[in-house]
């Protein structure tokens, strides 16, 4: 637990303004990578650890993601916790290769291995706390993240203080740092003269949170908001108390404990909740409700799996290709197998020299193609995309997905199922029957939900454009 910010070491100068302290006399583990925000939460919990009668001990993990730059990273964290007479662990994993075989994004893959690795340390070693060195710029960059990818309340109240390891929940991972600016670091790491190891991934624009730090931010702060960080951390707060009083709600409702607007209003009814008015409960509240018990069921709940079963008392929605989860009249969650869906056979033949449209299984297609300006490439757009025409050919197939088939999205350097693809972007089995796929003479360009495909997709040689567009 933390102290709140004013809150002063009762012996010993606090090192750096802003500083959340761990409870004294607790066993610290601190996460370190060797770049700037990690090296700096590392002095100042040491320069303030004998008074607070702190143990600390340093971790790093190795992602084999840079080659030499990696090896180097880690031996300065290494060497720095020498220097300070601190205890180190580190461990290393082909965070890559574990990526490319299970299907997941290297981020992903790296957060994973990452936090299993320090949860495991913490364990090993009879750590409950874990420090990271997640700072406030960390914040407003985890907003728009979030905020892109259509995230509610809860997600938009970005990191606590305090909170669960996700690989392990008796360990609590702490954040320092977390009311600490990025400017207010590089400062403290000037006038201390701290050595720390600079990731050159981060000034690459390949992933969406380095967008929105070098693009996005730098844009809003000049064109919008100067003081975009203050505005920002102060909606999380918002969002944060607003969504966590909703799930207080929600679990009181669930408890059938009384609170304002949802007592039954009829005479003789008494007091307390009666699960008969799910339904006339606010919308917030009923997501909350179900969003509760589809945890308790050991699933991960998502907007459209919620309000699925939020609109429609009955009706099952597929989680995984053998469960599915649906709700009473009472707002009663409960999960039955699933019954195991048949693949349509229904097809048809598209030509494309000419403009046109047509209408399968209701999913509305529009086409016309012309050529390319080279002075303008076409961009994102919804419902909408960008072909090479002559790749495709004259001629297409629409039909709808079928086991076997295999598709190379864009990014990909190889094909892959359309069944893995599916499982990793969540979708659920049932629905995956329903989507429908373009094929052309090279393979299939184009699935309904996904990224276009690489061997189809406009380059430097491009001399005609297909524009694709669907509606449901």
């Amino acid at each position: 637990m933390f102290k709140s910010p004013a809150t002063k070491a009762s012996t010993g100068p606090l090192p750096l303004s802003g500083l959340q302290l761990p409870e004294r006399g607790q066993k610290v583990l601190v996460a370190v990578s060797g770049g700037l925000d990690s090296m700096v939460l590392l002095h100042a919990l040491h320069a303030s650890a004998a008074g607070q009668g702190w143990k600390l001990a340093v971790a790093h993990f190795n992602h084999r993601l840079r080659g030499r730059a990696s090896d180097a990273d880690e031996a300065c964290v290494a060497k720095t916790a020498a220097a300070l007479k601190l205890p180190f662990y580190a461990a290393e994993a082909d965070v890559k290769g574990v990526a490319a075989k299970e299907r997941i994004s290297v981020e992903m893959a790296a957060r994973r291995l990452r936090h299993e690795f320090l949860a495991r340390t913490a364990r090993l070693h009879g750590i409950h706390t874990i420090a990271v060195a997640h700072h406030a710029d960390d914040q407003v960059e985890l907003f728009f993240l979030r905020l892109l990818r259509g995230a509610g309340g809860t997600g938009l109240g970005g990191m606590q203080w305090r909170s669960p390891s996700p690989t392990d929940e008796r360990i609590f991972l702490v954040r320092p740092l977390l009311e600490v600016s990025k400017a207010v670091l590089e400062e403290f790491a000037r006038e201390n003269r701290i050595r720390y190891r600079e990731d050159a991934t981060n000034r690459l624009h390949d992933f969406l949170r380095n967008r929105i730090r070098h693009e996005l931010l730098p844009l809003l702060r000049k064109k919008y908001q100067p003081g975009l960080n203050k505005t920002v951390l102060r909606s999380m707060e918002i969002a944060g108390a607003e969504s966590g009083l909703i799930a207080e709600l929600a679990r009181a409702w669930l408890n059938r404990q009384p609170f304002w607007g949802a007592r039954e209003k009829k005479a003789g009814s008494g007091s307390g909740f009666v699960q008969a008015e799910f339904e006339k409960l606010p919308p917030a509240i009923q997501r909350q409700i179900l969003v509760a018990q589809t945890i308790q069921l050991g699933v991960t709940p998502d907007f459209e799996l919620i309000e699925s079963m939020r609109l429609s008392s009955h009706k099952p929605v597929a989680v995984n290709a053998h469960m599915s989860l649906s709700r009473d009249v009472l707002g009663k969650v409960s999960q039955r197998p699933l019954r195991t869906a048949t693949f349509n056979e229904t097809r048809l033949v598209v030509k494309l020299d000419r403009p046109g449209q047509t209408l399968f299984d209701r999913l509305k297609l529009k086409w016309k193609t012309g050529p390319r300006r080279m002075d303008n490439v076409p961009g994102p757009q919804a419902g909408t995309e960008f072909f090479d025409a002559d790749k495709l050919g004259e001629e297409i197939l629409l039909r709808f997905w079928k086991a076997g088939d295999r598709f190379q999205p864009i990014g990909l350097k190889s094909k892959a199922k359309l069944q893995d693809l599916f499982t990793n972007a969540k979708i659920p089995r049932a629905k995956r029957h329903g989507l429908i796929v373009g094929e052309a003479a090279g393979g299939i360009f184009w699935v309904e939900g996904l990224r276009i495909s690489e061997t189809f997709k406009i380059t430097g040689q491009t001399k005609r454009v297909l524009t694709w567009n669907w509606q449901r």
